[in-house]
């Protein structure tokens, strides 16, 4: 896959991928960032310890065969328009965020010419890869922060705007290992967004335009409110509970598909779409 086909790729990471390993995830990106010709910037703006992290990855992928490898580290707005770093975005076939603090992305690089050109080159065909806190801002709208492994309610998740590679959805990482279900309905709601899609650790969704792909070790959740019947935002307090009926939940893991026209897993086994009501193939309300 080259950036001449024009196509929109993303490969949105739940964190804590392999990089030691067979690195499945992080293959791919580099697999589709050109291979052996690949070259990748790693955006390093979410962490405070970004020569550490940005060498790692800088191991990982030269490991894998990158041809090139650099890091762009912006601390502040004004590194943002480093005219090296412009320079380096519109070399690479590839760019990566680093885990950290989503909240430090936006508030470094949203709206700068960095912004501008990383949207530009993606517009053209090259992939964007984010993983943990570089998966969170893939929408246009992202968890900022919120409380894990707690029944869904206004005042567990705090929202913000993201960099709009994927708009229209809410991104949550880390999923199912810090019991993340009641945080991402609570963002799709208050959002309101139509798709949530919270992504285990050691997997990734690869977005080829408008169709995902699940690769890793987990799965990633996909909540779809799109044809809920009833929920209460409008008639409680920030503390009390939240419900949500006749919202559809799929759970997909390595090698399912699904489309985001459609809003459809792609089975290809035969087998029928099965997605159930959230909470159960009976209960409505959300737990």
């Amino acid at each position: 896959m080259t950036a001449s086909e024009n196509k929109r790729q993303l490969v949105i990471i739940g964190g804590a991928e392999d990089k030691d390993g067979d690195s499945q995830i992080l293959r791919e990106f580099v697999r589709r960032s050109g291979g052996t010709k690949a070259n990748i910037v790693i955006m390093t703006a979410a962490t405070e310890l970004p020569r550490d992290v940005g060498e790692n990855y800088i191991r990982v992928f030269e490991r894998l065969g990158a041809e090139k490898v650099r890091i762009i580290d912006t601390e502040t707005r004004e590194d943002a328009s480093s005219s090296t770093a412009l320079e380096a975005i519109a070399k690479a076939t590839g760019i990566f965020f680093t885990g950290g603090d989503q909240a430090r992305i936006t508030s470094i690089i949203k709206n700068t010419e960095i912004d501008a050109a990383i949207h530009q080159r993606f517009s053209e065909g090259i992939v964007v890869g984010g993983t943990s806190a570089g998966a969170a801002v893939m929408p246009d709208k992202m968890i900022v922060e919120g409380d894990s492994q707690t029944n869904p309610r206004l005042e567990i998740v705090e929202m913000g705007p993201g960099l709009g590679f994927l708009p229209g959805v809410v991104i949550d990482q880390h999923f199912s290992e810090r019991g993340r279900l009641g945080r991402l309905i609570t963002a799709l709601i208050r959002e309101p967004a139509v798709l949530g899609f919270g992504i285990d650790e050691n997997t990734a969704m690869v977005v080829t335009d408008s169709q995902i792909e699940i690769i890793g070790q987990g799965s990633v959740t996909i909540v779809d409110e799109s044809e809920s019947t009833y929920n209460n935002m409008d008639e409680i307090l920030r503390d009390e509970a939240l419900a949500i009926c006749g919202a559809k939940l799929h759970i997909l893991p390595h090698g399912y598909k699904f489309d985001l026209k459609t809003r459809k897993p792609i089975l290809t086994n035969g087998a029928a779409d099965v997605s159930v009501p959230v909470g159960s193939a009976t209960v409505s309300e959300v737990v």
